[in-house]
């Protein structure tokens, strides 16, 4: 344990909430999620094996909702391999700290890109209260951007794409959303870790996330700084042609549902995606 970690400075309790907090689906023998009042916390393996992967770690505050998921899932006193982030944004970082303080010495992967933003050294950009959006887009700036820091803890992900500890996945690098956002793909049954590279609510509506309205949507409006690399990244996620999904945020998806849906964000990204105004977009792609 790593006696200079510490919270974000400038981290607390985000008042959002959703009709499916608190809820966990379980979307194949060895892969399952848990919404933590609006974000998704995934968790890969089988739970007989006692051997399995958490993906991200929830908003602030949601170590004990996590370890108490853990519990039921795979057993009391059960740690992780790992722990594999997407990005290190508040919403996907909020109950590490808590978490590995539990566990001891559990390795974090994150890219590289994401290191700075996980040691301490670098804070995101501001969420945006002015981009076109919802309400959550507007009250967006009581959330969190300062670093954490995991110190020793945190570790690049292998170059060659390999995820360790899960041999039959793969991290792909999505950027536009975070710098070193990465998405994870299992190729024989095509199963997509999405993260917030591409969701499956619109995120900056309040409504919608309350009632968690099914809808393949781009990365989160007031979070997202790269427009045009977000973009590819979809068009990346969507070439791989997955059959299951998990996002960051919203309800899972599969089938033609989510086949359609990406194609129609992939085809109209502009109009579907990208705020008319903000202080990251000039809302044109071309």
């Amino acid at each position: 344990m790593d006696n200079h970690m510490h919270e974000s400075k400038d981290t607390k309790p985000i008042p959002m909430t959703s009709i499916t907090s608190g809820t966990g689906q379980e979307v194949s023998n060895d892969v399952y999620y848990y919404t933590d009042q609006i974000v998704n916390v995934s968790f890969i393996g089988l739970p007989e094996d006692g051997k399995w992967i958490l993906v991200d770690a929830g908003l602030p505050k949601a170590a004990p909702e996590i370890l108490s998921v853990i519990n039921n899932r795979f057993g009391k006193g059960s740690k992780p391999e790992a722990v594999v982030l997407t990005h290190g944004h508040f919403d996907h970082v909020g109950g590490l700290i808590d978490l590995i303080n539990e566990w001891g010495e559990v390795p974090v992967y994150a890219h590289e890109q994401e290191l700075p933003y996980l040691t301490g050294e670098k804070s995101y950009p501001e969420p945006d209260p002015t981009v076109e959006g919802g309400l959550l887009a507007k009250i967006s700036s009581i959330y969190p951007n300062e670093p954490i820091n995991v110190g020793k803890a945190v570790k690049p992900l292998p170059s060659n794409n390999t995820i360790p500890g899960l041999d039959d996945w793969k991290w792909i690098h999505t950027p536009g959303h975070a710098p070193g956002h990465v998405s994870l793909f299992r190729e024989k049954d095509r199963t997509l870790l999405a993260g917030d590279a591409f969701i499956t609510v619109r995120q900056d509506s309040f409504y919608s996330v309350l009632m968690q309205t099914e809808q393949v949507n781009g990365p989160p409006r007031y979070l997202t700084t790269d427009w045009h690399a977000a973009w590819e990244s979809v068009k990346k996620l969507a070439d791989l042609k997955p059959e299951l999904a998990v996002t960051g945020h919203g309800h899972y998806m599969e089938g033609e549902a989510l086949t359609k849906g990406l194609q129609n964000l992939v085809e109209n990204f502009e109009q579907i995606a990208v705020p008319d105004y903000g202080r990251y977009t000039d809302g044109k792609l071309h």
